[in-house]
């Protein structure tokens, strides 16, 4: 999760959320060097003594700064509609979940189990151990096992919601009377944590989600538990 000194983007936890962050640092590469060539091109206008009041045009000029852009446009199109394609292939998940947003906390049924299900409200300030974050910890966790395809249909039943979670690289909106379908695999275990990322009312601000991602084996001695 972010800290107070981190400026960057959290640590992935899934392969998509590389993807993107490789997709980021590539685009803020190119960004970096076309400000350094404009403030190196602006500098030069600006302090130089050369003048040529006849000069209405250039078509090699007109060329150069066509074909340029153009290339530039090229190098970050590609690697952004694969990552597109890559966030939409739908592999054959091992479970799914089921969000349903409210106002304002969340519900979350395992279909496959039996329709295991539970709601998840944001646990309050004067109720929080002291080793917990405020305004993130939550009474019932998300359990999901580790190295495996989770596919997950999120809806609303009240107002537009947005389930996400920074670190697995996955935002979906929970829209009343519509089913919205991601996928995602966790690489890594560990605790991730998220937020309703759409203004839902008063309250918007006190969703919080959680995910505690483990091993298969204490996956499926929980759900045998509950």
């Amino acid at each position: 999760m972010n800290s107070w000194g981190n400026l960057s983007l959290q640590n992935s936890l899934s392969p998509l959320m590389e993807q993107l962050m490789f997709f980021h640092n590539h685009s803020m590469l190119i960004i970096i060097m076309i400000t350094i060539l404009i403030g190196y091109m602006m500098n030069s206008l600006l302090f130089n003594k050369f003048t040529n009041r006849l000069l209405l045009e250039s078509q090699n000029i007109e060329i150069i700064w066509t074909i340029i852009p153009a290339i530039t446009l090229f190098f970050i199109a590609l690697p952004s509609l694969r990552l597109l394609y890559l966030l939409d292939d739908l592999c054959s998940p091992l479970i799914t979940l089921k969000t349903i947003g409210h106002q304002w906390y969340w519900s979350y049924e395992y279909t496959d189990f039996f329709n295991v299900e539970f709601d998840s409200y944001m646990i309050p300030t004067n109720e929080l151990p002291l080793n917990h974050f405020r305004l993130l910890e939550v009474d019932n966790r998300i359990i999901l096992p580790l190295n495996s395809q989770i596919r997950i249909l999120i809806t609303a039943t009240d107002v537009l919601h947005s389930w996400t979670i920074p670190a697995l690289g996955i935002k979906v909106d929970a829209t009343p009377g519509r089913l919205n379908q991601s996928n995602f695999l966790i690489n890594r275990p560990g605790l991730m944590f998220g937020q309703c990322s759409e203004i839902c009312g008063a309250n918007h601000s006190f969703m919080p989600i959680v995910i505690e991602c483990i091993s298969i084996k204490s996956f499926i001695k929980w759900i045998s538990s509950i």
